[in-house]
């Protein structure tokens, strides 16, 4: 045997037994008549003894033990006389009797510590190695402790695990797909799914009411901290069910994952329109843990002679609680913040509110005291507080006031870590319209069902028609969303045709779904919830990264094998593909 332990389970009452522990050398003291190994495992860490008095041949061997070496220990398990309460095994050690070097290694490019001495482009390069850090494996075992829960809450409540293709058919909705081509259809090529979505629709009409799968999806878009070109979904389907059913089941699964993983109990979530989130927030996933909610200013702000604020179409202000000792410096950073291309304001006005009652604004010359303070009654701004406002097109200005919300949030300390607070965004539009393709887009997907009650709306107002669709939000994180599906072939035609396709085209596409509705297919809904953005909030950080076991790098490559990589000639005549790249 190369084990009878592990390097994490040894305790005071397994001292006078010998082992056998084998693993990895993460550190060596040479004390001159004692040598330290600490060995380490998966599991934890066992400080090694080796004395020059037992066996002077068994302790030089030790010495030459270099970092990340494999080795297998034997020994006896002995009460330790330098405890170390830090560690599970601090209360013994392992006198050890024999030795066995299993590998080598060479020395490591960076330090196989928590706090390493290597850069993230270098940890990506030699990832098989970052993988032995504590922190990553922690994020490992976190997500396998999500993905267990997950099965076993769903599988309490019978839904079936069902595998669908990854070899699916290409579809013009939606982000880019990743497209593979076929080497026995010349000249045709399968897509790796962004998502399992008709597939799910499928195994409802087959009879399987409740389906889910943790599945890998593909979407070739730019990459950010919060996503990957290949990413993973806990992806859920129902039948014969109405959105209040959707949203009672994951609402209690993610309370079933919080309560089990984090020991955090929920109350019920709230429900928040889509419209209102957007006046209140300017998000679609609004951080509700703290207020500093929109305020439309325009009635107090306009007609005073302040040119910026009579021309725009929208004056909004929030007030940020007790930051009215901010100084000129922290208020001039914050203007060139806003002006920043990525958030792209013009300006940014401000007032504070002062603890005798008065208000100095930046836009003194145009505003009396009484105007002030009628701005601090609308944003219910109290002495100490400081109002911001922002002007211009009402969307711009949302994103804008939004963006600077959450930095200020992060600047008071209002998005506190720990705290988690969940809601649902719903009614979201069913439409949205595209200046440049001069035709609607689908708000989610082209499956998505309107509210029934605004079916009728379909053909006179098509942009004002609601869809019956939800998204999870966490700490202002989307992670999951979803719809009742369509489930009528004349309603899904009808929504084809809206989104500009043909009758011939939405055959092309859609076909063998449009025909599967002609064969009882039952009213049916689901949601997708993001594995990785989850296992993140779970460990309490905003990238995904470090949460999956070999991501690939923001230019979408995976820096240790080198891909995506050319291939050879032969492959590209075999698969009918031309090469466009110039011979070196």
């Amino acid at each position: 045997m190369h084990r009878t332990n592990t390097c994490g389970e040894l305790r005071a009452e397994h001292i006078g037994t010998t082992v056998v522990l084998s693993g990895w050398v993460q550190r060596s003291r040479d004390l001159g008549g004692l040598t330290f190994v600490d060995l380490r495992d998966r599991y934890g860490i066992t400080q090694l003894v080796f004395n020059m008095d037992a066996d002077a041949a068994l302790c030089e061997s030790a010495r030459k033990l270099g970092r990340e070496f494999v080795i297998k220990a034997t020994g006896l398990v002995a009460e330790r006389s330098n405890k170390n309460d830090k560690m599970p095994t601090g209360h013994v050690e392992i006198n050890v009797t024999k030795l066995e070097v299993l590998n080598g290694s060479k020395t490591p490019p960076f330090t196989i510590e928590d706090d390493t001495d290597g850069g993230e482009e270098l940890r990506m390069q030699y990832r098989y190695l970052d993988l032995r850090r504590n922190p990553v494996k922690e994020n490992l075992l976190l997500r396998h402790r999500i993905a267990m829960e997950t099965r076993k809450f769903l599988d309490s409540l019978e839904f079936a695990e069902i595998e669908t293709p990854y070899l699916i058919k290409s579809t013009p909705e939606g982000a880019r797909d990743f497209v593979v081509p076929s080497r026995m259809n010349e000249g045709q090529f399968y897509a790796l799914p962004q998502s399992p979505q008709t597939f799910k629709q499928l195994l409802m009409v087959s009879g399987y009411d409740r389906y889910y799968q943790i599945v890998r999806c593909f979407r070739d878009e730019d990459l950010r901290a919060d996503r990957q070109p290949e990413f993973t979904q806990i992806d859920c389907e129902m039948a014969f069910v109405e959105q209040e059913d959707i949203l009672n089941t994951f609402e209690g699964m993610v309370r079933h994952l919080f309560r089990e993983i984090k020991g955090v109990e929920f109350d019920v979530f709230p429900r928040m329109f889509y419209d209102d989130a957007m006046e209140k927030y300017g998000s679609d996933k609004p951080d509700i843990r703290f207020g500093m909610e929109f305020v439309d200013m325009a009635s107090v702000t306009k007609d005073k002679g302040f040119p910026v604020f009579d021309a725009a179409e929208a004056v909004l202000g929030i007030a940020a609680p007790g930051a009215a000792e901010y100084t000129r410096k922290q208020l001039d950073a914050l203007t060139d913040w806003v002006k920043r291309p990525q958030i792209g304001a013009k300006g940014l006005v401000y007032c504070k509110c002062n603890a005798d009652g008065t208000f100095k604004s930046s836009v003194d010359k145009f505003y009396s005291q009484e105007d002030l303070q009628a701005w601090a009654q609308l944003t219910g701004a109290k002495a100490g507080d400081l109002m911001f406002l922002l002007s211009g097109d009402l969307d711009a200005t949302r994103k804008q006031l939004c963006e600077l919300r959450l930095h200020l949030g992060n600047e008071l300390g209002l998005r506190k870590k720990g705290t988690y607070q969940p809601l649902w965004v719903i009614d979201f539009p069913l439409l949205e319209w595209d200046e440049d393709s001069k035709r609607f887009h689908a708000m989610h997907h082209p499956f998505t069902s309107p509210k029934p009650e605004q079916m009728s709306l379909l053909d006179s107002d098509p942009g004002a028609v609601k869809a019956n669709a939800y998204d999870m939000v966490i700490n202002g994180v989307e992670i999951g969303g979803g719809s009742i599906r369509i489930h009528d072939r004349e309603v899904q035609k009808r929504m084809f045709k809206l989104l500009g396709f043909s009758d011939e085209e939405a055959q092309a596409q859609f076909g063998f779904l449009m025909e599967a509705f002609e064969y009882g297919a039952p009213p049916h809904g689901g949601i997708a919830l993001g594995m990785d953005r989850l296992c993140a909030m779970f460990g309490g950080q905003e990238s995904i990264r470090d949460f999956i076991a070999f991501p690939k790098n923001n230019s979408g490559r995976d820096v240790m094998i080198d891909s995506p990589s050319p291939i050879d000639e032969e492959q590209m005549k075999e698969l009918c593909i031309r090469s466009t790249v110039a011979p070196k």
